[in-house]
């Protein structure tokens, strides 16, 4: 049995919700990183020191990581539409999810933390700003990318980097700025809405 543990708000915990839908995959899942499943709890940091979800448990292997854990599913399930086997073709994919995770991810995080978290160490306006500029400046290259492919981010066929990109686009849209019209990114985003996986987990059920 696959036990997933994190709580459903988190971005990294959706990405590993949305992921087990597209596999149609039974499994448990636990809301830990609630007042009631503390995350610095004796239980979780022995699955997880660094007191972070998503925590994934699947035949006495214990993961952490959200595009590995991502990344194991897809090939556990065999799925190479998602994830493929072909080096150069996996490789593609992996680019991207780590472009998310790596720079698209550090471009949002001080506006996102000011601006929707409201957190009283991220109010430095001129950092919000650079953040947000920086941010719509990724987004750019996601567009741009996106123009070119005419559908998902590595082409024609849906696979696992638009899993991680997918919720980063959809924050980029709930969190309340002035942003450029990016017509590739919004056709993307309709197309990624058609999944019932995304329109759950993605867009957190919102119209």
């Amino acid at each position: 049995m696959i036990k997933l543990l994190g709580r459903s708000s988190s971005i990294n915990v959706r990405k590993v919700l949305w992921t087990l839908a597209e596999l149609e995959a039974t499994y448990e899942h636990e809301e830990w990183g609630t007042a009631a499943l503390p995350l610095k709890s004796p239980a979780f940091l022995a699955l997880n020191p660094n007191a972070l979800v998503p925590v994934l448990e699947h035949d006495g292997l214990i993961l952490s990581e959200s595009n590995t854990i991502c990344r194991y599913l897809a090939a556990r399930f065999g799925r190479q539409d998602l994830l493929p086997a072909l080096p150069a073709e996996r490789a593609r994919v992996e680019q991207w999810m780590d472009w998310q995770a790596t720079e698209l991810n550090n471009a949002w995080r001080y506006a996102f933390m000011g601006l929707v978290r409201k957190s009283p160490v991220h109010q430095d306006r001129l950092a919000i700003g650079d953040s947000l500029a920086s941010w719509n400046r990724h987004m750019v290259i996601l567009d741009t990318t996106l123009a070119r492919t005419g559908a998902y981010v590595t082409g024609p066929v849906f696979t696992l980097a638009d899993v991680p990109l997918g919720l980063s686009v959809h924050r980029w849209y709930m969190t309340p700025f002035e942003r450029p019209q990016l017509a590739a990114v919004a056709a993307y985003y309709a197309l990624l809405s058609q999944r019932p996986g995304y329109a759950r987990h993605g867009r957190n059920e919102l119209p």
